[in-house]
């Protein structure tokens, strides 16, 4: 059963590529928002042989607006509440570049939509598979943009994977909670928190990162993706230093194991969240299942953050300055 509509995204392509060519596709939010349109784009950048395919934190899109966007370019924006300040702005950049706007938000009738010539409204509160309509309809959107504009011979593979993806990762965020109890007493005290990932999951340990240990529970930390672990990162490995791995189950795997030796090489305090435990190439084809880490790892890592927060007796909700002072 799907979790998204795929056929609100095939009819919202089709009538874009009716009237005009897309040549760009950008994607453009911030914070979590923009993470979970970078699954997207690292779909369409691997994939696509004709279209130039961006990412953009919002600020950057409307201070240094790219040169190329006009008629031939789809922007992708995101933003939970709808009314995120910078995206809001960028809509509005984009529209007035003539560019077709595709609006994701939970929030029907909020800011964001009034610029987007397209609005997908997304569920969010009803269980952990709902927490991932955002990033899989912004998937679902390159994947139906990629197959009407050049022809995609895996398709009907990523088609069958939206079918099953949000289900098992409901089961497996479920299924995480024992683990995630041992996480939240493991972590509850550390100073600082390292967390990294590789292909598409690698702005889920951005976010995680960011949101989840820095905004939502005042944790220092910070994220990189595995490649660039040997390169910098490493070290700062240590007995019981503390590091979260995303790891991967698809085409980037080898990256991710690689740095899970080192850590425990010595003996770090290391988190694993593996999408191959929770059986995600046992349920979605192989050629394809590389692209759905972000969404298992998104919705197992949020009860990882969960219970940590009642350990810590510091509510995910609550905030020092956001939403409470102009900034």
């Amino acid at each position: 059963m799907y979790n998204i509509n795929l056929s609100q995204v095939k009819e919202i392509v089709g009538a874009i590529v009716a009237g005009k060519r897309i040549e760009n596709v950008v994607f453009v939010g911030c914070g979590a928002s923009k993470s979970e349109l970078y699954p997207a784009k690292y779909f369409l950048s691997n994939t696509s042989r004709s279209l130039r395919v961006s990412h953009y934190t919002a600020n950057e899109f409307n201070f240094d607006t790219p040169d190329w966007l006009g008629e031939n370019t789809v922007v992708i924006s995101a933003s939970l509440g709808g009314s995120t300040p910078e995206t809001v702005k960028a809509n509005a950049v984009a529209k007035a570049a003539k560019a077709t706007v595709i609006s994701v938000t939970h929030a029907a009738g909020s800011p964001l939509t009034k610029d987007a010539d397209y609005s997908i409204i997304h569920g969010f509160e009803e269980n952990y598979g709902a927490k991932l309509e955002k990033m899989g309809y912004v998937l679902a959107l390159a994947v139906e943009i990629l197959q009407q504009v050049e022809g995609y011979e895996k398709y009907d593979k990523m088609m069958a994977g939206f079918d099953k993806i949000f289900e098992l990762a409901e089961n497996s965020a479920r299924a995480a909670k024992g683990a995630a109890r041992e996480f939240a007493q493991q972590y509850k005290d550390a100073p600082v928190v390292y967390v990294m990932s590789s292909g598409g999951s690698a702005e889920v340990a951005y976010s995680t990162s960011i949101c989840l240990m820095m905004e939502m529970q005042w944790i220092n930390s910070g994220s990189f993706h595995s490649g660039e672990f040997f390169h910098g990162p490493f070290e700062i490995v240590d007995k019981d230093v503390p590091f979260i791995l995303l790891m991967n189950d698809g085409k980037t795997r080898g990256i991710d194991s690689r740095a899970l030796t080192f850590l425990q090489r010595f003996d770090a305090l290391t988190t694993v969240v593996d999408a191959k435990d929770y059986g995600l190439s046992s349920e979605i084809s192989s050629d394809v299942a590389t692209y759905f880490n972000p969404l298992l790892h998104t919705a197992v890592f949020r009860v990882y953050a969960e219970e940590l927060s009642y350990v810590r007796q510091h509510p995910l909700s609550k905030r020092r300055y956001m939403w409470k002072i102009e900034y």
